[in-house]
């Protein structure tokens, strides 16, 4: 069978990466200034100015929001999977440096306070986008220093540290040879330490280093094993092995959020924390809800204010109260990569709390989940390859899988950013394959929930390698081939479905049919970057609340769609009234409250492997 699939043509990507891995196998330290040619020569849509002399604030901004601010500090980055690993090449005392984060990119990062900066890595995807993060970030600061050291430039700097008025503002932003709006997006990326960060750039040039410790297959087995091992032991008494799962990967907060019913019953303290908070941002957000009330979803807005409304530690406890006492357990990244996994039991959610829009059927089926044994294994979307190993991971425990739905952002080449695409074809650049299978979802299956989007279904979708590793001729290609969505996770989490239905692993460059997928399988997106769009990239737009709804519109069809499933599981098995009938010494358990409560260690009835059915 032939096969259309996007052969890119870009030699320059290839040697790129080509060059990135051969300086990687060093067993010191390499200098980043040998990959600036490369990563000029690339013309990375990401980094369309790289060649010009002037300055690249899209690029810059970009870098800076996935960097930590210690960045600026940095002259060595060390790349390892976990502790043992930094420890056996010398850097004992790792675990004790400072915790640092970046805004734009979850990685376990952690700060010596003396210039050295160590990476934890969960697949090679890591080192694929955090190599061409730092060399643009390099680039663009090399840019910046000569511009800076004239006494007129030290004189401007000084005064816009002293006062930032419109004109002091203005005056910068035309030193630096860029516009007031551009200079307002770095701001927001510097935050507080703007002046500072200046301030070290005037003092000399940026001159990285990176070292990679251990990249082999076989640590990030291990590594992905260590975080496993860890969910385990801390959601005990819940063995996997015994129940039923759904696997999602999300976000740690929309499905929460929408199970616990905490944001609802909040409602009045966190309008009032709101109005009283003095955050320009989250007002102006509130007042344009207030003002298109009818195209807005309450909830969802309550949602988005919930993340810094929680910021307090008296009300953040109060939600994690909330989760616990309906069966949704947290369990945070304690070694490695950073990837939080939440745990919830079904037969605990609590109908009269979660949000209404869940609701798939009659009050009286819905409550049949209280005879559910099954969990939900949500975890926060991991980047590229990380998502292959974790799904791995997790198959092996998980023995009764009853559907696998991935929800993430992606670019897409022919809808807006907001909108919803559903692929059902995904070819792989990690393995080179065209992966067929059928998407449990469809647009009606999401429009109802959506006022501002749209919804493509039957598209076509690219998982690439990484964000700056593309440029215009290599986005031209999958738009005239029909590739209409990229991203970085479908394929490997396809790929590990692969494994989990066929007795080998998965192929390399072939057209593989997951159609056969004994268990439910959905790939839900949402568009945040138009690359097609000159300047239209993730260093130039936001979604900030319009993001809010495709995220719980894609959040709230998954768990309809797990219940819907579910719930056609349990059809096929007597429910517990019925077993009380049949089995008079269960009588005396305890009776409904009215809420989906019940006891995860008694589960009932036999779990059903196979197929779920249609709902």
């Amino acid at each position: 069978m032939d096969r259309t699939v996007p052969k890119t043509g870009s030699e320059e990507i290839e040697l790129y990466l080509r060059t990135i891995y051969s300086l990687l196998r060093s067993s010191h330290a390499v200098q980043l200034d040998a990959l600036i040619e490369a990563h000029v020569a690339m013309n990375s849509s990401l980094h369309i100015n790289a060649r010009q002399p002037g300055l690249d604030a899209s690029a810059l901004f970009y870098a800076v929001m996935r960097l930590p601010a210690c960045i600026a500090d940095v002259n060595l980055v060390v790349m390892g999977q976990m502790d043992r690993v930094f420890r056996d090449y010398g850097y004992e005392d790792v675990s004790e440096w400072e915790s640092v984060t970046a805004p734009g990119r979850r990685r376990r990062t952690l700060y010596d306070g003396k210039g050295t900066l160590a990476v934890y890595i969960a697949s090679q995807s890591d080192i694929d986008d955090l190599i061409p993060t730092l060399v643009a970030y390099q680039i663009e600061w090399n840019k910046l220093y000569p511009l800076l050291q004239s006494v007129s430039a030290q004189a401007t700097l000084a005064a816009y540290a002293a006062d930032r008025t419109l004109s002091r503002t203005a005056e910068l932003a035309r030193v630096l040879g860029i516009t007031p709006d551009e200079l307002s997006r770095l701001q927001e990326a510097w935050g507080p330490q703007m002046s500072a960060t200046l301030q070290k750039i005037a003092r000399g040039p940026k001159k990285f280093a990176v070292r990679l410790l251990a990249g082999t297959f076989v640590n990030y087995q291990r590594a992905t094993s260590t975080w496993w091992l860890n969910v385990r032991q801390k959601v005990e008494p819940v063995v996997f092995e015994d129940r039923p799962a759904y696997f999602v990967s999300s976000n740690i907060h929309a499905i929460p959020n929408l199970l616990s019913g905490f944001a609802l019953r909040e409602e009045e303290a966190i309008f009032e924390y709101v109005l009283q908070a003095n955050d320009p941002a989250l007002t102006a957000e509130y007042d344009y809800v207030r003002v298109r009330e009818e195209l807005n979803n309450k909830n969802n807005f309550l949602y988005y204010a919930l993340r810094r409304y929680t910021s307090r530690p008296e009300v953040d406890a109060r939600r994690s109260e909330a989760e616990r006492a309906v069966g949704i357990r947290r369990v945070p990244s304690a070694h490695g990569f950073d990837i939080e996994a939440q745990v919830i039991e079904l037969n605990k959610l609590d109908l009269d709390a979660m949000d209404p829009r869940l609701i798939c059927c009659s009050e009286a089926e819905m409550r049949r989940l209280r005879d559910s044994d099954a969990v939900i294994i949500n975890i926060d979307y991991p980047l590229g390859m990380a998502a292959y190993h974790v799904m791995a991971k997790i198959s092996q425990y998980v023995t009764q899988m009853q559907g696998v739905y991935v929800i993430g952002k992606a670019a897409t080449l022919n809808a807006r950013i907001g909108d919803v695409m559903l692929a059902n074809v995904i070819y792989d650049e990690h393995s080179q394959n065209s992966y067929l299978f059928g998407n449990c979802f469809t647009a009606a299956d999401i429009l109802p929930y959506l006022t501002m989007s749209s919804v493509l279904d039957n598209q076509k979708g690219v998982t690439v390698r990484g964000t700056f590793l593309q440029n215009a001729r290599y986005m031209d290609v999958f738009y005239r081939e029909g590739y209409t969505i990229v991203e970085m996770e479908a394929g490997p989490y396809l790929s590990a479905i692969y494994e989990m239905v066929r007795a080998q692993r998965h192929p390399i460059n072939e057209i593989v049919n997951l159609y056969i997928a004994p268990f439910d399988v959905g790939f839900l997106h949402y568009a945040s970057d138009t690359p097609m769009s000159k300047g239209r990239n993730l260093g130039a737009v936001r979604l900030s609340y319009p993001g809010t709804e495709p995220t719980y519109a894609t959040a709230i069809a998954t768990l309809r769609r797990i219940f819907s499933v579910e719930l056609a599981r349990l059809r096929q098995q007597p429910s517990r009234a019925e077993q009380r009938t049949e089995n008079p010494s269960l009588r005396d358990e305890g009776g409904s409250n009215g809420s989906l409560s019940g006891d995860p260690d008694q589960p009932v009835g036999a779990p059903v492997h196979g197929s779920p059915g249609q709902p």
